[in-house]
């Protein structure tokens, strides 16, 4: 059983959990599954907002998917998360991919 199989069967015990599906969003990712990783990325953030490192990653995937201005938006909405939190590690990655964003 390869690592995405793993986490569906996984996820079938614990369908909403954040780690899990983060999890899979980034194996879509990497075998160029783009949409389902975006969709999957978007249910998580809508489930669990405060789960900060999806942001990146879903900003990331929608500049491969030349989806700038939605990229944007996920960055900002990652920091503001991230800035309430007072995770300063995370504020600052996400800052530092929408600056180099912002530079193009």
């Amino acid at each position: 059983m390869n690592r995405m199989e793993k986490l569906k069967e996984y996820l079938k015990a614990q369908p909403e959990d954040p780690f899990l599906n983060h999890a899979l969003a980034l194996e879509y990712s990497k075998e160029g599954e783009l949409d389902l990783a975006r969709e999957l990325f978007i249910r998580l953030l809508q489930l669990h907002p405060a789960y900060v490192g999806s942001y990146y990653h879903l900003a990331a995937l929608l500049l491969q998917q030349n989806q700038r201005d939605a990229a944007i938006e996920w960055y900002e909405k990652g920091m503001a998360v991230a800035k309430k939190a007072g995770d300063t590690h995370a504020f600052n990655e996400l800052r530092a991919a929408y600056d180099d964003v912002m530079d193009v």
